[in-house]
């Protein structure tokens, strides 16, 4: 019997997750389409003009897969930076807190030590967690109002852009460190640092190329089998056939997409209104990455910077030179450094972004990261615009995502990966390429998809 023709959309951390297991495991029927000229997806990396890489955000390399640290150690061998996480947050004119927030309270002013704590006294007395309708509630009833009003409604909202309370609570599990107030209080009382709590306390960082790097060699094992320059246009469900934007198309058994869902569901042909009216109950926001590249070295261990504060645009700055000295034109570290920051916005929004680099640039001198005297060694002022940034865990996600979903499937079609399965909480790199190994793995021989179901 004949194997199944797999076709894969899109060449990010999943769609090659899939291709990389397909080709280990000697399975040949199977081909690879991707709209752009490269791969990686949003996980890919640029040179600009000046010489400095960039990613298309704060990415780093963290697992929670035996596998996908083999698949890291094969691809890139010992070339990678190790690092250890070295994170802050700047909380009003002048306070730096170490990351996680709310387990150093002792670096705030002492009134707002004191609101942060009766806060966090009175939600651990209270219990009410457990009771939150949405994600607004879940922060107040977790950490209290203190913690709240100083940090995660200002970030979040940043992040997010969105109401908190629209947010479903559903997403959090590791991704938001929980309240032990008998622990707080000790920090404080001990003046204790607290700074290791998550799965990325270390991590590593590809030493040539940013983070792309990863994705293009991964490529290089099946090169022949990736076809780019195909953007989807329609998915015809009688004829199991794509059609690509310049007119192409291709023939499957079982499609692998990794196109985001709700563009999916209006490609689908003959129309089918439920899966169009599920997918209007998805929502996300977009990406506006901001880079300086200066002609000065900084001596730092710092890596990545959270700000709440509302006249800075960027909701995180990344020390990005710090990550390897390959980020910087000809690995000139004595000599060069880079600032990478992101800006969340709104579908619909169009910002400036030569004005938000100056915004970012006095914030960052604000923050004491740079001086006024470094706007005269600025050599690169780089941005780039990132569509489909962060799925938004919505109250209404899991509803349509119920609808979506097991339709798809039953036609044939695997919708995964950060935006073909629309869960922020298994949309980071480890588990993107997990996605697609497994969806391999399901479709071949049966495997169940562990990251996929996971609740």
């Amino acid at each position: 019997m004949a194997s199944k023709k797999i076709v894969i959309i899109g060449a990010g951390p999943t769609g090659l997750g899939a291709a990389y297991r397909l080709n280990e495991i000697g399975y040949d029927n199977w081909v690879l389409y991707e709209k752009s000229g490269d791969v990686g997806g949003h996980a890919t990396s640029h040179v600009d003009q000046h010489g400095f890489v960039w990613d298309e955000g704060g990415h780093v390399i963290f697992s929670h897969y035996p596998y996908f640290d083999q698949l890291i150690d094969k691809v890139l061998g010992k070339e990678v930076h190790e690092r250890i996480r070295e994170s802050w947050i700047v909380q009003g004119d002048d306070s730096w807190v170490p990351y996680p927030f709310q387990s150093n309270l002792r670096y705030l002013p002492k009134e707002i030590q004191v609101k942060c704590l009766v806060g966090a006294a009175k939600a651990a007395s209270n219990g009410a967690a457990g009771h939150a309708g949405n994600f607004r509630d879940w922060i107040l009833a977790t950490m209290g109002e203190g913690i709240a009003e100083a940090f995660m409604f200002p970030y979040n909202s940043k992040v997010w852009t969105t109401p908190l309370e629209k947010m479903s609570k559903s997403w959090i599990a590791e991704r938001v460190t929980v309240v032990d107030f008998k622990r707080l209080l000790e920090n404080v009382l001990y003046e204790r640092d607290d700074v290791a709590w998550g799965p990325n306390s270390k991590f590593k960082f590809p030493l040539h190329g940013g983070t792309g790097e990863i994705y293009r060699r991964m490529a290089a094992y099946f090169a022949d089998k990736i076809k780019t320059g195909k953007q989807l246009a329609e998915v015809d469900l009688a004829k199991h056939r794509v059609s690509f934007a310049d007119g192409t198309g291709d023939n499957y058994d079982v499609l692998i997409s990794t196109a985001p869902l709700d563009l999916l569901a209006h490609m689908i042909k003959p129309i089918d209104n439920r899966l169009r009216d599920a997918a209007l109950g998805l929502e996300h926001n977009n990406l506006l990455v901001v880079g300086l590249g200066l002609k000065k070295k900084i001596e730092t261990g710092r890596c990545w910077i959270y700000f709440t504060d509302s006249e800075m645009p960027c909701y995180r700055a990344t020390y990005f030179s710090h990550y390897s000295p390959n980020n910087v034109p000809n690995g000139e570290i004595e000599k060069y450094s880079s600032l990478m920051c992101e800006m969340s916005f709104r579908v619909g929004e169009a910002p400036d972004p030569e004005k938000v680099l100056d915004q970012v640039t006095a914030g960052l001198i604000r923050a004491k990261m740079l001086e006024e005297s470094d706007r005269e060694r600025v050599v690169s002022r780089y941005h780039r615009i990132v569509g489909y940034s962060y799925p938004i865990p919505t109250l209404g996600r899991d509803a349509a995502l119920d609808v979506l979903q097991p339709a798809l499937l039953g036609k044939g079609i695997y919708s995964r990966g950060r935006f073909g399965a629309w869960r922020y909480e298994i949309g980071n790199m480890d588990n993107s390429v997990m996605m697609g190994v497994e969806t391999a793995n399901n479709i071949v021989a049966g495997d169940e998809e562990m990251v996929f179901h996971s609740s």
